[in-house]
């Protein structure tokens, strides 16, 4: 018998012109994936929004849904296109640890819902944003202050 899961594809802008390709690229990876794993895909949720800030409303549905078990998993891309902030990725690890969420899927990565796997999970999806912070273009650490024309460096 096959598992239940919601299908969930982000891109991280609303920009239309901008990562058009990654949604259906996500999607049909995903339909390939389930199909091969024997999941049944319940429904397909798809965000143009940035998980870096609580509130996606199509993330927020899909949880309310999970809650009221219409589907015992999600499958996904990557772990950072589930939630790249605290407030989602609590809620996801909340619902593993009561239950209403039995299993996460990624094609790129392995899930065990353990508190191992729980804990790989989250650091896999905050790496992936610690490494957006460090090399953003708006990343300023580097330019703090200037070496002076009379310092001596060795």
């Amino acid at each position: 018998m096959s598992q239940k899961f919601f299908l969930y594809a982000r891109k991280s802008t609303d920009v239309e012109d901008k990562q058009v390709l990654s949604i259906d690229a996500q999607i049909t990876e995903l339909r390939a994936f389930a199909k091969n794993e024997k999941l049944e895909i319940v429904e397909e949720f798809v965000e143009k929004r940035t998980a870096k800030i609580p509130g996606r409303p199509i993330f927020g549905e899909m949880m309310r849904r999970i809650e009221k078990g219409e589907a015992a998993g999600i499958l996904s891309w990557h772990p950072d296109r589930l939630a790249r902030n605290s407030v989602d990725g609590g809620q996801i690890v909340y619902f593993l640890d009561i239950g209403n969420l039995a299993s996460l899927k990624f094609p790129s990565h392995w899930f065990e819902n353990t508190p191992q796997g729980k804990t790989k999970q989250i650091l896999c999806r905050f790496s992936f944003r610690e490494h957006e912070k460090r090399t953003s273009p708006k990343s300023t650490h580097g330019n703090i202050s200037k070496p002076s024309a009379n310092r001596v460096y060795k």
